[in-house]
């Protein structure tokens, strides 16, 4: 199952944003864009194993959708949205994602990579980053084998507003048998995890976007460990926060999913390069 959309109708939530004029990103259609100092890290070294019958020989972050690759996407969201430092934690395969991106010029961003010699999860590839985030009073951290619609001003806003030293995006799903699901307080703060159920129920799921402030990186140890599994739970009595989504949300971690999102390449294309502006957000949930 592939979650798209959300609760609500797109229209009735619909928010009017306006921008600082920029130079557009390549294949861009926003014509303005407001400029972000937030350096953004993409979790880019997954193995894909589950993805490699349909990808045999590239990393599944460059894997085809529609005429880009599912990176590029992730790439032309940020870009569009007016963040243009990235940090690529790259791993498996890791010189063909340097290879077809380098600097990042091409894509007017700038580009630097940190790559593991061995897998060391989503926690291990952030903290193995942290020479490029020392000077960062925080981040953003993206998977980079899915996609979220989401307004990262808005995010970062409410992260700010609420003085979290994590903030998780969260969608609603109706059947959450397949995803561990986030407790969420009505003002945002996040309560706590559970694992899958497996149980047919609606509730909330990890989005797989987050920011965290510079004190996330002392919290990770040197060794190979889940930023979900690991780090999440013991930070959560240090004010973990949690803002909704409203806007689609698709991975390419199966074939089967895989196979979903080339038919949805155009919805895909249009919700990374026109801002993220057209979904909503919830600032409390519960």
């Amino acid at each position: 199952m592939i979650p798209v959309g959300g609760s609500g109708g797109e229209d009735s939530h619909r928010r009017e944003v306006f921008f600082v004029a920029t130079s557009p990103w390549r294949g861009c259609k926003v014509d303005q864009v407001k400029h972000s100092d937030t350096k953004a890290v993409l979790l880019v070294g997954g193995l894909g194993t589950r993805l490699r019958s349909a990808v045999r020989s590239a990393p599944k972050v460059l894997a085809s959708v529609g005429n880009k690759s599912f990176l590029e996407l992730l790439i032309g969201q940020l870009r569009s949205q007016g963040i243009h430092r990235l940090v690529m934690c790259s791993g498996y395969l890791a010189d063909q994602i340097e290879s077809e991106f380098g600097s990042g010029q091409s894509w007017d961003v700038a580009i630097e990579y940190s790559r593991e010699q061995q897998p060391l999860g989503t926690a291990g590839a952030v903290k193995l980053a942290t020479r490029y985030l020392k000077d960062e009073s925080e981040f953003l951290v993206m998977n980079g084998d899915s996609f979220l619609e989401i307004d990262f001003h808005s995010f970062a806003e409410f992260h700010r507003s609420h003085d979290a030293i994590a903030t998780i995006a969260i969608f609603k799903v109706e059947n959450t048998s397949r995803y561990g699901t986030v407790n969420v307080a009505a003002n945002g703060r996040v309560l706590g995890f559970a694992e899958k159920a497996g149980r047919a129920v609606p509730g909330l799921v990890n989005g797989g976007v987050y920011i965290f402030k510079q004190a996330v990186l002392q919290c990770i140890s040197e060794q190979p460990s889940s930023l979900e599994k690991d780090i999440f739970p013991r930070l959560v009595d240090r004010g973990v926060y949690a803002q909704e989504q409203r806007g689609m949300f698709i991975d390419i971690g199966t074939p089967e999913d895989y196979a979903r999102a080339q038919g949805l390449c155009d919805s895909l294309n249009n919700a990374a390069f026109r801002g993220g502006l057209s979904g909503s957000v919830r600032d409390d949930v519960g």
